[in-house]
């Protein structure tokens, strides 16, 4: 038979009871904690409002390029930053991620609406991992990257074999076929509207078609202008790509151009 439990508490000697009653009243408060610290999670983005633009820059971290094309986005009327990575650029992406992932929160707590992510390079592998570690799909409007090795660069490749010593954390990372990328491709987690632009003269990131990502809108530049010339370091600043960036922000929508529209977007980012 069992014995109710009022009774076995009254059963209890006062001094017993007291330990008991003092040791639930520390679990209660331990269980506020929690419940306070998950609900509190990371600042949301203002549904609506336009949406900062974050630009992260590629393997090294030189902002030079991408300075331009932030240029370019404040006089369409948008709010634009470029990411000053951690150390040179060529650390651990998961670190970059995070890096990202303060100018995320202190642009949506500045009251942004949903931001958009531009990854030139290696830095579309630093967006994707925020994206897949910090909750992207619920607080980026769209994500656009420019000759982004996603699944990996021969060059990183030869490094790593030639001498690992000479390849830090992040060229390694981006070997094709390496730990982080085959976790990121394994991903099942919804994304935000993906723009991935990329050329095919691209000799830095090779194949350039590493750009390519499953569920994403996938535009190799010579398909909009067949005789563009657009080498990987010209991706950031070339009218073309200026153009296309220019004019997702402007429609909040990622589309796929047409080839008829190579003179229009050419116009638009001059």
């Amino acid at each position: 038979m069992r014995i109710p439990w009022t009774r076995r508490w009254t059963g209890l000697s006062p001094r017993r009871r007291a330990l008991l009653g003092g040791l639930a009243l520390v679990v209660a408060a331990v269980g506020v904690i929690v419940g306070v610290e998950a609900t509190r999670g990371q600042p949301e983005a203002v549904p609506g409002r336009p949406g900062a633009v974050l630009l992260v820059p590629g393997y090294g971290g030189s902002t030079t390029s991408l300075d331009e094309l932030a240029a370019r986005i404040r006089q369409a009327g948008r709010t634009a930053t470029v990411v000053q990575l951690a150390g040179n650029g060529t650390g651990d992406l998961t670190v970059q991620a995070r890096v990202l992932d303060g100018y995320v929160n202190q642009a949506i707590a500045d009251g942004s609406g949903p931001v958009t992510v531009i990854g030139y390079s290696a830095g579309g592998v630093v967006a994707w991992l925020w994206d897949v570690d910090y909750g992207g799909a619920g607080r980026a409007g769209a994500i656009i990257t420019l000759g982004s090795p996603l699944h990996g660069a021969r060059i990183a490749a030869v490094g790593t074999g030639y001498d690992p010593a000479l390849c830090p954390v992040a060229c390694q990372q981006l070997v094709p076929g390496s730990a982080l990328l085959t976790q990121l491709q394994q991903s099942t987690r919804p994304r935000p509207p993906w723009l991935s632009l990329w050329s095919t003269d691209d000799q830095t990131v090779q194949p350039p078609d590493s750009a390519r990502l499953p569920g994403a809108v996938n535009v190799p530049l010579q398909s909009i202008c067949p005789g563009a010339d657009i080498q990987h370091d010209q991706l950031p600043t070339a009218p073309l790509v200026v153009g296309l960036v220019l004019r997702t922000l402007a429609s909040n929508r990622v589309t796929a151009p047409a080839p008829g529209d190579c003179a229009a977007l050419e116009a638009l980012g001059q």
